[in-house]
């Protein structure tokens, strides 16, 4: 892990730190084993008990942990659970309608707009300034991350396509100068405001997330290309 620290985003670092400390509270005899006495029955065996209580993605993980430790000793071919196909959940244009009346002159709003009508993830809209916007274009070059010494960080994306130029719609740059910011909250700040938002309001429960789904099905219904 410690190897990897320069190079890996700081929340993958937290994420691997986590399955350490998983590994050795529940599968001690198999982290106290030299590397080279380490069969594929041994590390097949620590993916099935993972399998019962994890998800197949975080089994998947944690796997990727012990195939990097292990290295070039072993060639790996363990059987892992079966891949679980999310189900996208595209909020409707009356629940997306009641959600910006909901957020209106709150710390929420410009978030909102920006992940309903901008596809902007969280981090992205939390690491986004005035001096990101020329005209109706956005530049996103930037996310906030939570770092292993729990303090937030602005860092590059993790992928070049992720650093991106964004059409915006001209109510949502009119809107963000009218206020005068972008937002003063974490992407954990978020949630927690959105969540409640959707419960005072009684607007059905979604993700933040969700918010691009929406974004990309008007996109979709616009007939552009699902490429871009």
């Amino acid at each position: 892990i410690s190897s990897k620290e320069a190079v890996l985003s700081p929340s993958t670092i937290i994420g691997y730190k986590n399955i350490e400390k998983m590994l050795k509270k529940n599968y001690i005899k198999f982290i106290d084993m030299k590397i080279s006495d380490i069969t594929q029955s041994h590390v097949q065996e620590v993916i099935n008990g993972l399998a019962k209580t994890k998800s197949p993605k975080t089994v998947r993980n944690y796997h990727g942990l012990i195939s990097a430790v292990i290295g070039s000793n072993m060639r790996l071919d363990t059987t892992m659970p079966q891949r679980i196909q999310p189900e996208l959940y595209i909020p409707s244009d009356s629940e997306i309608k009641a959600l910006v009346k909901a957020v209106r002159d709150t710390e929420l709003e410009i978030p909102v707009l920006l992940g309903a009508f901008c596809m902007m993830r969280r981090g992205e809209i939390c690491a986004m300034s005035l001096a990101d916007i020329k005209g109706t274009t956005i530049h996103v070059h930037h996310s906030l991350v939570l770092g292993s010494d729990r303090k937030w960080h602005l860092k590059a994306p993790k992928t070049t396509t992720s650093d991106r130029y964004i059409e915006a719609p001209q109510f949502v740059i009119d809107r963000i100068h009218e206020v005068g910011h972008i937002t003063n909250l974490t992407p954990h700040s978020i949630t927690g405001m959105f969540n409640r938002v959707l419960d005072k309001h009684n607007i059905p429960h979604f993700r933040f997330h969700d918010l691009r789904h929406y974004s990309a099905s008007i996109r979709h219904a616009l007939g552009i290309p699902d490429a871009y």
